[in-house]
């Protein structure tokens, strides 16, 4: 039999001074009750309880054995509800941007889910900030150096861009050599970003940053990139949304030399306290997979 609940019942007994009391309070019936105290009597080795027709009373082997089923039933208590607590579940709502979803979270929801087939993940794609409070959103996924006031930012690793342009679109108008010749080319620029100016590193490790301008700008980084391949002019994008691009030379690397400002990927949510498991162990996965990226 089961030597815990051989304990918790005895402790019921004890508790409650008969085992028809403790036959009620555990829901189980008078003679499984009988059999978990025979079975305690037996792993201990002695009786535990002398019962007549009115009363129990505890034997001295009994009193020294209820010292220790009570410190065993609440270490079981602890345990379960330890792994229960480690167990998400429900439904967790996250919002992102387009380029987020696709090549940020994409990588991780299967072997996430997979692993945790009790929760559920409910993403809304949104390129502008959402209200965490207003929308219900449980945990926001944003590329951001400045996250919103008022929520509790995770940073979960970096987002590196490139800049960009299709060999018809330099053959045209002239490969900028300097970081001042962008502003003489049609820049394709995210509309998310306030002010219209990039901002790099150069060789020699100084912050440089020029004012661009253009015909498009955009709020979906895809939209960008394939502008960017349709001939339409420079483009910033995230290096991932442009690796397939410049993998298959439909896309040249504008002033290499230059590396763009990094952007910080932050999970945004409201509170430590109490704070679902699953958006705990999701960051986690979200920060393992990007670390893994860069390895």
């Amino acid at each position: 039999m089961d030597r815990v609940m051989a304990a918790t019942v005895f402790n019921h007994i004890c508790d409650l001074g008969s085992l028809s009391a403790a036959a009620r309070a555990l829901g189980l019936s008078r003679p499984m009750v009988s059999r978990y105290l025979d079975e305690m009597e037996k792993w201990v080795g002695a009786r535990l309880i002398h019962r007549t027709s009115r009363k129990l009373t505890i034997t001295p082997a009994g009193e020294e054995a209820l010292l220790k089923t009570r410190t065993l039933a609440q270490l079981s208590q602890a345990i379960g509800a330890s792994t229960a607590a480690d167990i998400p579940s429900g439904t967790l709502r996250v919002a992102c941007a387009h380029f987020t979803a696709m090549h940020i979270l994409a990588p991780v929801l299967p072997g996430f889910l997979a692993r945790y087939p009790e929760l559920r993940i409910e993403v809304e794609i949104n390129n502008q900030p959402v209200s965490l409070v207003g929308e219900r959103i449980d945990l926001a996924i944003r590329i951001t150096d400045n996250p919103e006031p008022g929520t509790i930012a995770r940073r979960l690793g970096d987002c590196e861009s490139v800049l960009c342009a299709s060999e018809a679109y330099l053959s045209q108008h002239g490969t900028p050599q300097t970081v001042e010749d962008l502003a003489r080319h049609n820049c394709l620029y995210y509309s998310g970003f306030s002010g219209r100016s990039w901002h790099f590193i150069d060789a020699q490790g100084e912050a440089v940053s020029v004012a661009i301008k253009g015909n498009l700008s955009a709020g979906i980084s895809s939209l960008l990139c394939e502008s960017a391949l349709a001939g339409m002019g420079i483009a910033l994008v995230p290096e991932k949304e442009a690796r397939e691009g410049l993998a298959e030379g439909r896309l040249v690397r504008v002033l290499p030399t230059l590396q763009p400002r990094r952007l910080a990927v932050h999970g945004l949510y409201l509170s430590r306290e109490h704070q679902p498991v699953g958006i705990r162990l999701f960051l986690e996965a979200i920060q393992e997979t990007m670390l893994n990226a860069h390895n």
